[in-house]
């Protein structure tokens, strides 16, 4: 990774651990720590979902560090991470976990909101659910 601030940026087949994220950003001088938590939820555009899967491709690490060094650039930061999870979740699982340090906390929700919306657009991991109705959908893939 090409920025100091960044700290972590990962893609795990794993579950994801909140303490792993916040554990890379540890850093007496920062006043504010934002994180942000994505989960499965139990539902989508009105239908129940019984669960999904997600799916990187191969440049997918390379994409999501590349957003870190970005946010990391653009914004008043001390530390930056982000963790996606991919493979097979069920309902509540952790499917995301992003966090930025700042000085002050307006800094870091600030990079923290940017980091989450970037990675979501830019970077090439596919959500496939599938619905109680037996229906499946894919999100996101081109």
């Amino acid at each position: 990774m090409s920025h100091p601030a960044v700290r972590l940026a990962a893609i795990h087949d794993t579950p994801l651990s909140v303490d792993e994220v916040v554990g890379s950003l540890d850093d007496d001088g920062a006043g504010g720590l934002v994180v942000f938590v994505g989960r499965v939820r139990d539902h989508d555009g009105g239908k129940s979902v019984t669960g999904l899967s997600y799916s990187a491709h191969p440049t997918a690490l390379a994409r999501l560090e590349e957003v870190c060094v970005k946010v990391a650039g653009d914004y008043d930061v001390r530390g930056v991470a982000a963790v996606h999870r991919v493979g097979d979740l069920a309902i509540g699982d952790l499917a995301v976990v992003v966090a930025t340090t700042a000085g002050h906390r307006g800094s870091a929700f600030d990079a923290s909101r940017a980091l989450i919306d970037t990675l979501k657009a830019e970077v090439p991991i596919w959500k496939h659910q599938l619905f109680a109705d037996g229906t499946e959908e894919w999100v996101g893939a081109p």
